[in-house]
């Protein structure tokens, strides 16, 4: 590095003192780091990385030299990365590394994602004071998709399997799923991660392996590595190839985020700021009423809650994640209506299948809402708008906000089983086959047809949860 022209041979002699110094340092701190990382006896002699030393000498410049707050998240990962220490060369990591580089899209379209994620996932690894490495594990494990389900029934950001979950005090129904949860499921994983690095004896690379194939598989491997006399580390553990490629992928990654530009890759900034804010609300709603309020993008609003199901709050925690930018009119909005325009973002809870199926002589009532006539009140709950008037002894088509109707069963034309009553068959919904296109999912295709995702998935049993241009389904819509 070049130094500054001098005007005197004294600053001259300064100047070439405290290079000297520094360079003096640097070798000192370089010398304890390789003591700290194989130990006084090592005698493996590895040949240095320059690639990976190279990628790391920054962090040390930019953690000693930085006077403000990055602007950019991945800037302040970068900042917090852990891990990469003595790695040496590792052709398992090198392996990864490869696969990235070859489909970078990979890596971009997961990013993108977790844009909506990523700060306040980091933020909060900083207050346990985890590697930020960390934060690229839903990467790996849902691609920052808060909706990715697998085979093994793991669901969310991070992956959790029913019984972990519940483990973790993540609750699932039929209405909400905690797994889905974005910061519920976030505290779940960082204290599953936290308790596994306690239990490996502070080794995050164990602690990985467990949180991907189990504690008890990894303490197994361990086990028997201590009864054949050989080393116990990750790299020399008999595990799943899934864990085996698992850490692998993770140190792979935050490789490439050290030097995205090296690689080829093309990491979209992240403003180094929260992307959504925490309302609290004390009733349920109807997320697209919630959205229209606040002039919200409705999937985007989505994204940021899908642990609600069916798309209203009517179980789950008491709090909705909001976009920074429409937090504060949204709060604003709730504390000037009064209860009547409260209850008009309140979800309508008769569902297309739930009133297919009513029980014998049983009463219903529908509160109106804001936006609601006798057509879509009856088209709703499967009645005739006749009937509907008839049964509330309406003489037009008026109605108020608030107002309570009744709607009788249908037993004249239904047919009964047992304890309960089918409505006839001119009621029902009617099929319809859909072909799939480029780009479509389950959850496109439910949004298209305003219907349910559960419901396309059981009208469509063999259908897989990748869906291929071409491929028909079957939906059942009113006609």
């Amino acid at each position: 590095m070049s130094s500054p022209t001098s005007s005197t041979p004294k600053t001259d002699a300064l100047t070439r003192l405290a290079q000297a110094i520094a360079l003096g340092l640097s070798v000192t701190l370089a010398g304890c780091q390789s003591a700290a990382t194989h130990g006084p006896d090592s005698s493996d002699a590895q040949q240095p990385n320059f690639d990976v030393r190279l990628k790391q000498k920054p962090i040390f410049v930019m953690q000693q030299n930085h006077k403000s707050a990055p602007q950019d998240v991945w800037e302040r990962m970068r900042q917090g990365f852990k891990l990469q220490d003595g790695l040496g060369v590792n052709p398992r990591i090198e392996q990864q590394r490869l696969w990235f580089v070859s489909n970078p899209s990979f890596l971009e379209n997961a990013s993108d994602r977790g844009s909506l994620y990523m700060h306040y996932i980091v933020e909060r690894l900083e207050e346990r004071d985890m590697p930020l490495e960390l934060a690229l594990l839903p990467v790996i494990e849902s691609a920052y998709n808060p909706m990715a389900y697998s085979r093994s029934d793991a669901s969310g950001l991070w992956q959790f399997v029913p019984a972990t979950g519940k483990y973790f005090n993540l609750r699932q129904t039929s209405l909400y799923d905690g797994r889905r949860d974005v910061t519920a499921s976030t505290t779940a994983a960082l204290d599953y991660l936290s308790r596994l690095h306690d239990m490996f004896n502070g080794d995050w690379l164990l602690a990985l392996a467990a949180y991907n194939a189990g504690e008890g598989t990894v303490s197994r491997a361990i086990e028997r590595n201590e009864k054949l006399g050989l080393p116990t580390d990750y790299w020399n553990l008999p595990l799943p190839q899934e864990t085996r490629d698992y850490v692998p992928k993770l140190l792979a990654l935050s490789q490439l985020v050290m030097a995205p530009q090296a690689y080829g890759i093309n990491l979209s900034p992240i403003e180094n700021k929260p992307y959504f804010e925490v309302v609290e609300i004390n009733q349920r709603m109807d997320l697209s009423r919630v959205a229209a309020l606040a002039n919200i993008d409705e999937d985007e609003l989505y994204q940021l809650n899908p642990a609600f199901k069916k798309r209203m709050t009517v179980e789950g925690t008491q709090h909705l994640l909001i976009p920074t930018a429409k937090a504060q009119l949204l709060t604003a909005s709730l504390s000037k209506m009064n209860s009547e325009e409260l209850l008009s973002l309140a979800p309508s809870l008769p569902m297309t299948e739930e009133v297919a199926v009513a029980p014998l002589n049983r009463p219903r009532s529908y509160r109106v809402r804001k936006g609601d006539n006798l057509a879509s009140i009856a088209r709703a709950n499967k009645v005739d708008t006749h009937d509907l008037q008839h049964w509330n002894k309406l003489t037009g088509k008026h109605l108020k906000v608030g107002q309570v109707l009744v709607m009788q069963d249908n037993t004249r034309t239904g047919k009964k089983t047992g304890k309960h009553t089918l409505v006839a068959a001119a009621n029902k919904p009617k099929g319809t086959q859909y072909k799939v296109r480029k780009g479509d999912s389950l959850y496109v295709v439910a949004r298209r047809f305003n219907v349910e995702v559960e419901h396309l998935k059981r009208w469509n049993p063999h259908s897989a949860h990748a869906l291929k241009p071409g491929q028909t389904l079957t939906v059942y819509v009113d006609r």
